[in-house]
């Protein structure tokens, strides 16, 4: 089961039609299909320095492929699996577009502190109570001493990546604050 031409053309040109409408010339459209580049942090931010965007979601065995050299602009995967459509996946990208918008999280500083932002997987958070099934809440977190905060941050990123994603830290490397920091949580394990 493969997608027609000509209606997908024909819905490709009505939703340039609308975006012209709005003063978008040239929207970028945007295929969702396992072939694609895999999305990452970086192909979020350059997608949403696009000026208008158009996803175009197949299903099953896809959509016919002259209409794909003529029409897309960039073919997107959400990773190495197949789904039966690609609906749920133009879903992940908007969401992951629409965080970064200014006002779309409660705090501002928000997007710029997950992961994959600085190459590395985000650090552990905590919560109320401070004890919880015999578990505390670091206390480090408790002291009140930014500094202190910060650099505890910095290395259960470092670790965290380490342990679950050594490939983002040998793509992007450490400074040589970060391999101190790193080093320092290996001898102390646990700090």
């Amino acid at each position: 089961m493969v997608m027609l031409a000509e209606p997908v053309a024909q819905a490709l040109a009505a939703a340039r039609d609308r975006q012209r409408l709005t003063g978008i010339d040239n929207p970028h459209v945007v295929y969702l299909a396992p072939h694609g580049r895999r999305l990452d942090h970086e192909l979020v931010m350059q997608l949403l320095a696009r000026p208008g965007l158009i996803f175009l979601a197949g299903r099953y065995e896809g959509i016919d492929q002259r209409v794909l050299d003529a029409e897309v602009d960039a073919t997107v995967s959400i990773g190495d699996y197949v789904l039966s459509g690609g609906e749920l996946p133009v879903m992940v990208v908007i969401d992951a577009l629409l965080r970064q918008l200014p006002g779309a999280l409660g705090d501002s500083d928000s997007a710029e502190q997950d992961s994959f932002v600085n190459g590395l997987l985000d650090y552990p958070h905590y919560t109320r109570p401070e004890h919880w099934r015999g578990q505390s809440v670091p206390a480090v977190l408790l002291g009140g001493d930014h500094a202190r905060i910060q650099r505890w941050r910095l290395q259960q990123s470092l670790v965290r990546t380490q342990n679950l994603r050594p490939d983002l830290l040998a793509a992007r490397g450490m400074s040589l604050l970060e391999s101190d920091v790193l080093a320092e949580a290996i001898a102390v394990p646990n700090t």
